[in-house]
This record gives C-alpha cells, structure tokens and sequence, in this order.
C-alpha cells in the first residue's frame, strides 16, 4: 500500500466509527428517556443469564434447526471479525499479515478456523434464506411483519453472504500470490487456507498484477462492507447482536406472572390499613414531583430496561407464533408491540433531535395511534411470548403498563372487567350476588 492508501484507510475507519458512535449515543439517550428501575441486584444471576443466554444461546436452541444454524451465523461472524483487527493494522500501517510471524502455528490454526467458520456462514445464511423464501414459514408472514422489517432479514442475509464471500476470495488471492515461484511483491507465506485453496485454481492463467489488483479490491470491499454493516445495524432489527448482552442481563429476574405493585397505590393501601393513622390527615405534597401517572400511555412513561427491550427485539416472530391470543385470531401480536414501542422511541428521538434537545409535543402517543386498546385487552398475560423470546425480551410487561394506564387513569377498561372489579369492590367476589350469599354453593348437592 501506498502512503495515500494508508491515509484514505484512516479516513474511512474515521468516518465509520464515527457514525456508528453517534448512532449509538442516539441509543443510548433514548433508552434513558425511559424511567429509572433498580437492575442492579443479584449482580451473580444476571453474569448468568448473560453467559448461558446471550453468549451460550440457550433459548435459541429449543428449536434445534434455527437454532443451531443461527449458532454457526452469530459465533461464525462475530469471531472472523477479530480478524479485522489484524485488516486495521495492515490498513493503517501498509503491512500484510502483520500477526503471522508472532503468532506462528497459532496463526494458521486461527485463518483455518476463520475459514471453515466462514463457509459454515455462508451455509447457515443460505438456510435462512431458504426458509424464509421458499418454504416461507408462517412466522415470517403474519401482517404485524410488512415494509421495511419484512425486507430487512433479506438485506442482512445478503450482506452476511457478500462478506464471507470477499472474505474467502480475498484470502484465496492472497494464497496465489504466496504460491507465486520466487516470491512476488509483499506477499509472503502466511496462514492456512483450508477452503480458499478450493478457490484459488480459478485465478490461475491470470497475470499477477492482475491478481494483486483483485486481492486488493477484495481486501477494500470487506472492510468497506463491515463498516457499513455495522452503522446499518442502527436501522436494522440486527442491533440485537450488540445489546442481547446488556438486555439479558438486565433481564427481570423475578417469577414470571410476578407483577410489580404501584408503589403510589402500595403507600395509600398501608396508610388505609394503619390503625393509628389519621384518616382527615392531608398527604405531603412535593411541589417539585412531576403529576403522578398510573401507568404508561407513551415511551417516556416506559421504564428504560423495556426500551431497551424494544430495541433488542429481534423480530424473529417466536412470541407471536406462541401467543394464544393471536393463534385464535386476536389482533394482538407481542412481535408489533416491541416494534411499534421502538418506532415511536425513534420518533420521540427525532422529535428531539430537531428541537434541540428538548421534546416537543406531536400530539402522538404509543398508547392508540401506534398500539390500540384491542390489542392490549386481547392479551392473556400468560406469558408465552416471554418464554419464547431468545433474548428475554417481555412484551407483557408494556402491555400491563399500558392496562393500567386505561384502566386507572382513563378509566377505560372492557365492560366485563368493570363490572367484576365493581362486583369485587361491593360484594367481594368476582360474582353479582350478596356477601350473605358467598358461601351458598357448599349446600347446593
């Protein structure tokens, strides 16, 4: 390389990283739009959810096919990209191959791996392709997954092959040229080639000038092709494969069907319990807390662990398929509630990014101009959707917020469920008749 490659190279690793780092400081400030929850304890089990979950997928592998192709994807293009640091080096400093002749043995076992890792790659992405359009699985096709979602897994597929492909060429290139009798230009014996040797008769007959401009042109079409990627990875459902590692272990480690009390309403329960409490008393009033809300009706009443949640979803349908509600033909799919949250987070965010800063009211909510109040009340909370998700992701959790919400603060809960609760409040059972009468069924034969 040239001293004005070496300078283009600087300025291309400059300009990537340094849109991926604005993209992620965007993430990063919408997440914290949301309100603060306490995820800090039990620090032991949550190093744990992230080791078997996010690094060891566990839950991925439930479903054995997908599952373990999408071992071979993730572990496959994550580890082949440590090789990058090695492409940097060499980038930036005009050298070729720089670890080689430090790394000896463990250098070839290292390029054999990336290799036979790369075509497992290519294979498993194949896979995807296949079973999502030709045998086109229900999950992929349910109406909650249209537009921009529905084509971004085939523009990731795309990419994912692209790259392993300009990989394996690159490296094939570059062997021809070690082979070359006498040695040619910087190219020196370094690496083992397990697949690429496969590759590499094709470019004999071609003159090595020619080879070298291939190799070169390869070389620069994946790292431009990675750096892309990875400040594609902002818009696409892919950011999962950087935040499934925070979002497990901010995980909720609680009981499923364990639901956390309003501390607001908790407070006023034990005040009207408490026997030496004066009833007439007025409650203390801060002057500079912001209004009480029961519940969630936008982003900004969501807790910053399920924003997170929302940007981590994956899109991958596992929750929608388990739903009951939507196997019966409900509306609701927990898939679209993860997008719709994240598409009104991105919203809010843009919303700030043009005022300066500061949010400027749209006269939109999360609450009935993305999520509707059909869907919220076709839920069963039972859980299914957060048992599925690969990634601890829980739907319920907004949907319970975003309940409360109609139901404390609208007053807008189904007639079924109004008439229970007012059943519960005079009678103390679910059921219309008097509380003499309760226990009436033990003498019916």
């Amino acid at each position: 390389m040239s001293y004005l490659d070496n300078i283009l190279f600087a300025i291309l690793l400059i300009v990537g990283f340094g849109f991926f780092a604005r993209s992620v400081k965007k993430i990063i400030r919408n997440i914290n739009l949301g309100v603060d929850v306490n995820r800090k304890d039990n620090s032991k089990a949550r190093w744990k959810n992230m080791a078997m979950i996010a690094l060891g997928q566990s839950k991925m592998v439930r479903r054995p096919v997908a599952g373990i192709l999408h071992i071979f994807v993730y572990v496959g293009f994550i580890i082949i990209n440590i090789e990058l640091l090695e492409i940097i080096i060499d980038g930036l400093f005009g050298t070729h191959r720089i670890f080689a002749p430090y790394l000896g043995v463990v250098y070839d076992v290292l390029i054999a791996s990336f290799e036979i890792l790369a075509i497992l790659v290519l294979v498993a992405v194949i896979a995807f392709w296949i079973r999502r359009n030709i045998i086109r699985l229900k999950r992929f096709f349910n109406p909650d997954l249209k537009g921009f979602p529905k084509s971004d897994a085939n523009y990731i597929l795309y990419f994912e092959m692209v790259l392993m492909t300009l990989f394996l060429l690159m490296n094939a290139t570059d062997l021809h040229l070690q082979n070359v009798p006498g040695g040619f230009s910087h190219f020196h014996k370094a690496g083992s080639f397990p697949i690429s040797q496969f590759i590499a008769p094709i470019f004999n007959g071609m003159s090595n000038e020619l080879v070298m401009i291939l190799c070169e042109a390869f070389w620069w079409l994946h790292i431009v092709g990675i750096l892309i990627f990875m400040n594609y990875l902002y818009f696409s459902k892919h950011l999962h494969i950087l935040l499934a590692f925070p979002n497990t272990y901010f995980a909720n480690l609680k009981p499923e069907g364990q639901f956390d009390n309003l501390e607001s309403v908790t407070k006023e329960v034990k005040l009207m319990m408490d026997p030496n409490a004066d009833p007439f008393a007025a409650a203390p009033v801060d002057e500079n807390a912001a209004p009480a809300k029961f519940g969630a009706s936008d982003v900004q009443d969501l807790n910053w662990v399920q924003l997170l949640n929302a940007y981590t979803c994956t899109e991958c349908g596992r929750c929608t398929s388990s739903c009951p509600a939507n196997q019966t033909g409900k509306k609701l799919s927990p898939r679209k509630i993860m997008m719709d949250t994240r598409d009104r987070l991105q919203e809010v965010g843009n919303n700030i990014d043009a005022n300066k800063g500061v949010f400027v009211p749209d006269n939109k909510t999360l609450l009935n101009d993305y999520i509707t109040a059909e869907e919220l009340w076709a839920c069963t909370s039972c859980n299914a959707c957060v048992e599925e998700c690969p990634v601890n992701i829980s739907p319920l959790s907004i949907i319970m917020d975003m309940r409360r919400y109609l139901v404390m603060e609208q007053s807008a809960a189904p007639m079924s469920l109004n008439a229970m609760m007012t059943n519960i409040e005079n009678n103390g059972a679910p059921w219309q008749y008097s509380q003499q009468d309760r226990l009436n069924w033990k003498n019916e034969n």
